[in-house]
Formats: C-alpha cells, structure tokens, sequence
C-alpha cells in the first residue's frame, strides 16, 4: 500500500514537471553557453580578467566546445589555439 503511494506521488510530480522539462533544459544550456563564452572570450577578443584562473578549466571543456561552436554560429572553430573541426 506504502509502495502504491510512492508511485502515485511520482507519478504526479512527473506530470507536474513534463510541460517545463524543455524549458528547464534550454535554461541549462544557455547557462553553460553563456559559461562557456566568458571562458573562450579571451580567445575570441574579448577582455576577460579572470582568464588565469580560467584556464585549469579547460581540459574538463575541450569536449563540449564543438557543439558549443556550432550553436553560436561558427560552422568552423575561429580559434587557434582549440583545433575541434
């Protein structure tokens, strides 16, 4: 009986959240795209002061950076220094 609860209550939070899964999931990704832009502006002109500390990072990055390229509209990556394409 405690067990048929359970899954009720599931499943009903699992209604509540479908409508919005998309939305949370471009939320998401515009929050690593954006991330990833202050990481990669250095490279791309744009001041950015903290790039020292920045820079342990990307070993951990280097392979979300072709999808990330792609959806800000560079069919081929403008960096030198990051060869993807």
């Amino acid at each position: 009986m405690l067990d048929n609860i359970k899954k009720l209550i599931r499943y009903y939070e699992e209604v509540l959240e479908m409508p919005h899964r998309t939305e949370v999931a471009r939320e998401l990704r515009d929050q690593d795209d954006l991330f990833l832009l202050l990481l990669y502006s250095e490279m791309i002109g744009i001041p950015n002061p903290v790039y020292y500390y920045t820079l342990e990072l990307y070993p951990h990055i280097i392979e979300d950076f072709h999808d990330w390229h792609l959806r800000m509209g560079m069919d081929k990556s403008q960096l030198t220094g990051i060869r993807c394409c």
